[in-house]
Parts: structure tokens; C-alpha cells; sequence
């Protein structure tokens, strides 16, 4: 009998040896970004891959190069790959709401990335408080110039976030207009937030005014570039306070040069994160916890607001170089 149960043992540890130890599901997760041109939707996607190396996690991403029919195809792409969890980077936020309805019904959660989707029940939203990122470059630039003739920028009318940015900045912004403290000369929006948009704006106002502007917003580094080089061309450059957002390093030096005033950081590397160990919760089942509800035309989604944080000449190694986010070389060489 004893002889019978060893041999029983031995086989049973035979068996579980050859086929191992049962295995763990891999998590597929897939990202959709509306595009790899920028810097900053470079870092966001490897923060991605990063969080999910040696996890069990599959990064399984799209780019759709600002392309909204793109984008819908490419997550109808990434749904027929058995995905657990849909992060998606809208390019065109109301057009991305079929991508939402189309993830339900197969039972996949959809989480709204940095740019919130429209007119859709989104399961998650993950961003930064933007309308706080508006207001933090209206009342710098508003400080530094509280009187004078004014260009506004704006982000791609596409893109939800630059509603809210734009929201904010006006908070501050208006009620100086209203007084006659600012006077608008151009408020446009910059397609696709492109800085070459940007930069023929800035030509077209500068032509427009005969070279007599004072201030610019700028909703982002990029559009800052573009701005900062039609002002070279009128050797304003540095004369002028230009904004900026993002923290990319080309905007981080120009702010270096006296170029560009300031930019408004929003960490990817912290945003990235969260929206990934959210991801993880909703593909075990789990309820993310969220401390506000954002509304998008449809419904008031549960959001994670995270803090942006201005940053300028004073700040700037404190925040961007000793915090890691950009090399103290590159910055200033």
C-alpha cells in the first residue's frame, strides 16, 4: 500500500512538473493615442510599457496619427485582440464616443485619457484638472502684463481639454478684458495643435498689429515654439511672455533662453500610472475609487484629477531637473 501511494506521489509530481505550475492570465490592456509627434505623448505611452514590464501586462497600443476614423478603426482592432481594458486618448472627442459604445458591448471597459470622450458612458476618466491648468497661465501671464494687447491661442477644437484650458485661462483673463485693461487683438484656436498653425497665427497678428503685441497664450509648448519663432523673425523674442504647457524639454530650454515665460506641468509619468493601476482594477472587477465626477454630455464620469504645477525660470530645476523628469544637461546645454 505504501509503495502504491509513493508511486501515486511520485507520478502526481511527475505530472505537475512537466506541465508546471498552473498559469497566470496575461492582462492585455489597449492604448489608444491620438499621436507619437510630441514629446509628451511619447513619454505617456513608455510610462505604459514601463509600469507593465514583468507584470503579467500586455501594452497592446494605436496611434492614429490624429486621424478620428482612424482611431475607431483601430480600436475596433484592438477589441478583436480580446483586450481586457480600452485606455483611449480621444483625437476628436465627441467622434470617439462609438468607440466607447462598440468596447461595451463586448464587455470591455472604456478609461477617457487625458482628453476626455463626449456624449458616451465612459467608465473612467484620467487627467489633470485643466480648467486649473487655463487659470495657472492666465494669472502668470496676466501678473506679468496686466495691461496690454493680448494674442490667444488656443488648443485644437477637437480636443475637449482645450475647452477647459481655455475656460480657465478666460476666468482670469475676462474680467481685465471686460475692464479695458487687455485688448484681444487675434483668439483663435490652433488646429491640431500644430506649431506651424500656431506660427502663421502669430505672423498674421503681428502683421495685423505692426508688431505691437504684449502678450501671447499659448496653450502648449509646441504652439509656444511656433509663436516664439514668428516673434524671432520681428526680433521680439524674449521681449514678449509667451506660455506654454507640458514640460517638454524644447519648451524647458527656450524658458532657459528667456524665450518662452513658463510652462504648466503635468507629470505623465504620475498620470501614466494611475491610469494603469486603474486599468488593472477594472480588468480584475474592481471599483476604482475617484474623489470627482467630470461631465461629458452624457453622463457625470468618475474621474482622477491630478494637480498641474507652473513652472518658470525659478522653479525649474526644483521641479523638472531634481524631480527627475528632464536632464539637467539637456536642459541647459
Amino acid at each position: 500500500m505504501k509503495r502504491i501511494l509513493s508511486l501515486s506521489l511520485c507520478c502526481a509530481a511527475m505530472f505537475f512538473s512537466a506541465c508546471g505550475a498552473p498559469k497566470t492570465k496575461t492582462i492585455k490592456i489597449g492604448v489608444s493615442m491620438p499621436t507619437q509627434r510630441e514629446e509628451r505623448w511619447v513619454r505617456d505611452l513608455e510610462q505604459f510599457r514601463r509600469e507593465a514590464s514583468g507584470r503579467g501586462v500586455e501594452i497592446l497600443a494605436q496611434i492614429s496619427d490624429n486621424d478620428a476614423a482612424r482611431q475607431l478603426a483601430q480600436c475596433e482592432n484592438l477589441l478583436a485582440q480580446k483586450i481586457d481594458v480600452l485606455i483611449v486618448a480621444p483625437h476628436d472627442a465627441a467622434a470617439a464616443s462609438p468607440i466607447v459604445e462598440k468596447a461595451h458591448r463586448q464587455g470591455v471597459k472604456v478609461i477617457s485619457y487625458d482628453r476626455l470622450i463626449l456624449n458616451a458612458d465612459v467608465d473612467l476618466y484620467v487627467s489633470f484638472d485643466n480648467v486649473k491648468v487655463g487659470e495657472i497661465q492666465g494669472r502668470y501671464l496676466s501678473r506679468l502684463v496686466p495691461k496690454g494687447r493680448y494674442v490667444i491661442l488656443a488648443g485644437a477644437p477637437t480636443d475637449n481639454n482645450a475647452k477647459l484650458f481655455r475656460q480657465g485661462a478666460m476666468n482670469i483673463l475676462q474680467p481685465l478684458i471686460d475692464r479695458g485693461d487687455i485688448k484681444v487683438l487675434m483668439d483663435q484656436p490652433v488646429k491640431d495643435w500644430q506649431p506651424i498653425e500656431a506660427m502663421n497665427l502669430m505672423e498674421n497678428a503681428l502683421m495685423a498689429a505692426d508688431g505691437k503685441v504684449d502678450a501671447v497664450l499659448a496653450p502648449n509648448d509646441g504652439t509656444a515654439g511656433g509663436v516664439i519663432q514668428a516673434l524671432s523673425l520681428r526680433k521680439l523674442a524674449g521681449k514678449v511672455p509667451v506660455t506654454g504647457q507640458d514640460a517638454e524639454l524644447a519648451g524647458a530650454k527656450r524658458i532657459v533662453e528667456g524665450t518662452q515665460s513658463m510652462t504648466v506641468f503635468k507629470d505623465t509619468r504620475m498620470l501614466a500610472t494611475a491610469a494603469f493601476e486603474a486599468a488593472l482594477k477594472l480588468a480584475a472587477g474592481q471599483d476604482v475609487e475617484t474623489a470627482s465626477k467630470v461631465p461629458n454630455g452624457k453622463i457625470d464620469v468618475p474621474s482622477l484629477l491630478l494637480e498641474p504645477i507652473a513652472v518658470d525660470r525659478a522653479n525649474i530645476d526644483k521641479v523638472l531637473v531634481d524631480g527627475g523628469y528632464l536632464p539637467k544637461k539637456e536642459v541647459y546645454e
